[in-house]
């Protein structure tokens, strides 16, 4: 198996000149659309997560991950039952 992505012809790889054309969604898409897609991500629904650094055996990282996405958010909910919050 190579480490070479293959070529997906419906998604190429963008060249120096796709980049100099590209230009900002303003400038290409109607204000209807830009609407639907607001710049920030507005007033949080519960209370914001402090980022930490934790080191975890792999087996648990791999164990959780294997659920799926959230798996950070399952990691929170075990330690909040385990000290009883």
């Amino acid at each position: 198996m190579s480490d070479k992505p293959e070529f997906d012809e419906d998604n190429p790889e963008w060249t120096a000149a796709d980049f100099k054309r590209a230009r900002p969604p303003h400038e290409v898409l109607p204000p209807h659309i830009l609407k639907a897609f607001p710049k920030t991500r507005g007033p949080q629904a519960a209370a914001k997560k402090v980022p930490v650094s934790i080191r975890l055996t792999a087996e648990v990282v791999e164990r959780f991950k294997a659920d799926g996405p959230g798996w950070q958010s399952r990691i929170d909910d075990v330690l909040k039952k385990a000290v009883g919050l």
